[in-house]
This record gives C-alpha cells, structure tokens and sequence, in this order.
C-alpha cells in the first residue's frame, strides 16, 4: 500500500448546506450534450471527459463551496476530474492503484497524483472535506469496500460523492454492451472474437456487476453518513424519480450519482 498521506482539512463544509440548483442546470439540453460527447468517449477522450468534469464540478458546488477545501479522488486516473476540481479552488489528491491510467493522457503522473488501492485508501480517517469517485466503483471486486473506506476517510461534515454505471444501463457493459445483457463473460468472448483482442474492461476481472439496489441498501445502512441526494447522473432533473422505481431504476437511471454527508 501506499504512504499514508498526511491530509488534513482546509475549512468547513456548512453541514445544513441545501442543494443550490440554480448553480447546476440539469435541464434536457445538458443531457443531449453529454450523451453527444458521450459518443465520442473512446476517440476523443480528452473532449468527453473534459466536459464531463466541468458538468461535474457544478453538480458538486450544489452541495459544498469547493474553494479551500481539500479532496481525495478516488480512481482518478489521468486526472480530468482533478484538473476542473483544482480550477474551483479544491486542494487534490488524486488516488489510483494504475500507474498506466495515471499518465496516459501525457505520459506524466497527475499533479497530487498518489499510487494507492481504494480498498485500502492511504489518507488519514476523517481528514477530507469532499471524498470524490466518478465510474470506478464498478471497476472493484468489492464496491462497499471501497464506499466504505470513502465514508472513513471524510471528515464530519464532510461530502461524499460516489458515481457510476449501473451493470443493467445500455451501458452497463461498457464497451461489450449491449451483449452484456446476455452474460458478461460471453459478452467479453464475443468482443475478443470481433476484434481480436481481449476487452478493456473484462468482466469478472477489471468490471463488476453493481446494481442501483444494492447500492441504495448499502447507502441506508450506514451509521457515520447520511443521503442527500440520489440521481441519475446524466438525465434531466425531472427524472430522479425513476431511482424510486425498482426495476426500471436499473435500466433507465445509466448511471447512478449517491452523494452523502458524514455524520
């Protein structure tokens, strides 16, 4: 593992905070804007995720000022979230256990960028005022292990924002969907069998299957954190009542943001 980082907090999270929806338009356009970037995700990164870390940003301002405070991101990668995150003030860490994934927009590791496992996370219980991940709780073969260490880390107070692809969305699969409605480990054979090479995410391997409703039973049980808000991450917000309808929520919600506060 790791070192374990000295990280402390940089100021107060107003516990009482509302969500301030005025700052955050998630409206019908911005939906058609991210699923058209969302298009262009394989061949042009950089455009997808940069806007997606912009829209992100927003979403997060809805519940804490991100000026001053310090933030651990889980799974970063090559650090298009910390980038934006940085740009609005927050103070980052940035924590993936692929050195590859973290220098391979320009072959450097992102600045705060820290080797470490988000089963294990090497940051202080109880230091971070905001405990970010976008799309890589499905990427872990213990997802509430790593929910879990992303509560532990949060100081009181504090946010947690926990984003990702629900294993029966469209794009549950990820780039073997839609085959993978018929099994992950066949939708894998048939993406090696068309290309010829094996699948970047690999079921069983490097993607798991996680549902809306297990997360939402996790999220419930907790003692140290309470919900604020679940929503689809992309649609408009007029559809978050979908998250309320078993069933329909694995499929429709594509992908599932569950933010909590600790207690």
């Amino acid at each position: 593992m790791a070192q374990e980082l000295p990280v402390m907090s940089a100021g107060p999270v107003s516990p009482d905070r509302a969500p301030a929806t005025a700052a955050h338009r998630a409206d019908l356009a911005r939906s058609v804007r991210l699923f058209r970037a969302f298009r262009k995700e394989q061949t042009d990164p950089d455009f997808f995720y940069g806007m997606l870390a912009e829209d992100t940003v927003g979403q997060l301002r809805a519940y804490t000022d991100l000026a001053g405070t310090t933030l651990v991101d889980v799974g970063g990668g090559a650090g298009y979230f910390a980038d934006a995150l940085r740009r609005a003030g927050a103070r980052i860490v940035c924590v993936d256990c692929d050195a590859g994934e973290m220098s391979a927009r320009d072959g450097v590791m992102p600045a705060g960028g820290v080797l470490g496992s988000a089963l294990e996370l090497p940051v202080r219980t109880g230091s971070v005022d905001v405990c970010f991940s976008s799309n890589v709780l499905e990427h872990v073969p213990q997802p509430f292990t790593m929910a879990e260490e992303m509560v532990r880390v949060t100081r009181p107070g504090g946010i947690v924002y926990l984003s990702f692809t629900n294993w029966l969305s469209p794009w549950g699969g990820h780039e073997t969907s839609p085959w993978h409605y018929l099994g992950g480990h066949r939708a894998a054979r048939r993406y090696e069998r068309r290309y010829g090479r094996r699948p970047k995410n690999v079921f069983g391997e490097s993607m798991y299957a996680v549902s809306v409703a297990e997360t939402l039973r996790w999220a419930r049980s907790q003692q140290e954190a309470e919900i604020v808000e679940v929503m689809p991450r992309y649609l408009p917000r007029w559809a978050k009542p979908i998250v309320r309808v078993p069933g329909l929520r694995e499929v429709v919600t594509w992908n599932l943001v569950l933010v909590l506060r600790k207690r």
